[in-house]
């Protein structure tokens, strides 16, 4: 544990040995942070616009292989790979206040370990040096210094110039730490029961912090969510406001008020510098978004000529087979026990399922044939309509899913070999008013066929032998 937080615990000497003020100490500490950690922040952020920008596919993708899921996987994952970015990777930077503030937060609490390097023996002697329980008494301290929390940050603020020698006999890298920083004594820790207190600047100013960190947390929320909106306009918008404009903030107060005021101060500074970096992150990645708008266009133009294409090759197909059905006929099958005296089928007679013996086949009908009354007769006409039916339904999906495989491969060609290009506002109209006039001519056909269907009604309700010339013409 001491390898990891040494780093951290000697950038944070080396600040207040320079300036000899805690608060600047940790401030400065904020900002190196930041600025080591841009140039990876930086480019997730790049990545997260090149995932946007590869929403289309991705959504072509998983509407593909919707009902594939280790398939639709395996897709994406190659998409990823081939243009090479990590959609996780623009949420990973998020987490690192986070990492970072975990040690720091043990080295502001235990100063005396990790400024000054004192062993826990030092640090017993250094109890009787200071007289550790006779200031706890005075300033409400908890007596015992192994339970205390803050104990050892408690310890630190009794060192001073006048007794430096003293301590440094007993810990030789020991110094007195100035924790007074805008007239506020970032050794305590806040309280935000105010009223109990007394009004000085110094209770109001820690009881402040924590509602400033909050703000400062929420504006940078705001501030996040345009620069997302800048980097992808037609996502859908976050509706969550609890995690959007609520945790966030409800996390920073609390932490102000759990912790001591130097780590609310790295809070602080840690949301201004976020804010600043979103904002030069946005300048630096003007061409990616740009990029990425135009990626978007493309893509909806390749949508719009797909989806067009394949309206018109399922309706061809559509039309070919009804055209290919009318001429061929309906041909009724036959029943598997195959045709009996009287035209009837052996499966009608009876609870016939299972009365066949080795052609009884239980998955049939999907699953095994519930039970049914012997004596009632089993309607194989309507189940052979539901066969048909599924049947049509399943061969209609399957020519489906071909035409748009086969569209999405012809647009995809045409898109990479230059081919594919925005129609213009005259190619539009014309499109437009053609598929008028077909309109038009297909209902110009219906109606010649329904005014032909009512002369044939007409004439045959007038030649009727049984009521001559009184027949009334067939309800449509």
């Amino acid at each position: 544990m001491n390898i990891i937080l040494a780093p951290f615990a000697w950038l944070l000497t080396v600040f207040y040995n320079l300036f000899s003020n805690y608060g600047l100490a940790i401030i400065l500490f904020a900002l190196v942070v930041k600025v080591v950690l841009f140039p990876f922040a930086l480019k997730g952020k790049r990545s997260m616009v090149k995932v946007t920008a590869l929403q289309g596919k991705a959504t072509r993708i998983q509407q593909q292989y919707a009902n594939n899921k280790a398939k639709q996987q395996e897709e994406l994952q190659a998409l990823y790979d081939r243009e090479k970015v990590n959609p996780m990777s623009g949420c990973l930077w998020s987490f690192v206040p986070l990492l970072v503030l975990i040690p720091l937060y043990a080295i502001l609490r235990q100063p005396i370990t990790y400024m000054m390097s004192a062993t826990a023996e030092q640090i017993n002697t250094l109890l009787t040096t200071l007289d550790w329980n006779a200031a706890a008494a005075a300033n409400g301290w908890i007596a015992d210094f192994a339970k205390g929390p803050y104990a050892q940050l408690q310890l630190s603020s009794l060192i001073t110039p006048a007794n430096i020698e003293a301590v440094q006999a007993v810990v030789p890298k020991a110094f007195a730490i100035n924790f007074d920083f805008l007239g506020m004594s970032l050794a305590q820790q806040p309280q935000w029961k105010i009223w109990e207190q007394a009004l000085t600047w110094n209770n109001i100013g820690l009881f402040l912090m924590p509602v400033v960190s909050a703000v400062l947390s929420l504006f940078m929320s705001v501030v996040m969510n345009k620069t997302n909106y800048v980097a992808n306009p037609d996502a859908p918008q976050n509706k969550n406001i609890f995690m959007t404009y609520i945790f966030g903030p409800a996390m920073s107060l609390w932490i102000g008020y759990a912790m001591p005021a130097g780590l609310c101060v790295y809070w602080i500074a840690n949301s201004v510098l976020s804010m600043v970096q979103e904002l030069v992150a946005a300048q630096l990645l003007k061409k990616d978004y740009a990029a990425a708008a135009e990626a978007r266009r493309q893509q909806e133009l390749l949508d719009k000529e797909e989806e067009k294409r394949k309206k018109e090759l399922l309706r061809q197909e559509r039309a070919k087979r009804a055209e290919e059905k009318k001429k061929g006929g309906k041909k009724k099958k036959e029943p598997k026990d195959g045709p009996v005296e009287g035209g009837s089928s052996a499966s009608r007679v009876g609870l016939r399922a299972y009365a066949r013996g080795r052609a009884y086949d239980p998955d049939r009908y999907g699953g095994v044939t519930p039970y049914k009354d012997p004596d009632q007769t089993v309607d194989e006409d309507a189940i052979e309509k539901a066969r048909e039916a599924k049947a049509e339904k399943a061969e209609e999906a399957a020519l489906e899913a071909e035409i748009a495989a086969k569209v999405a491969a012809e647009v995809e060609a045409e898109a990479e070999a230059g081919t594919l290009r925005e129609k213009t506002p005259e190619e539009i109209t014309a499109e437009a008013e053609a598929e008028a006039d077909a309109l038009a001519e297909s209902l110009k056909r219906a109606e010649e066929k329904l005014d032909d269907a009512w002369e044939q009604v007409t004439a045959e309700g007038e030649t009727d032998d049984e009521n001559p010339g009184d027949t009334p013409p067939k309800e449509e």
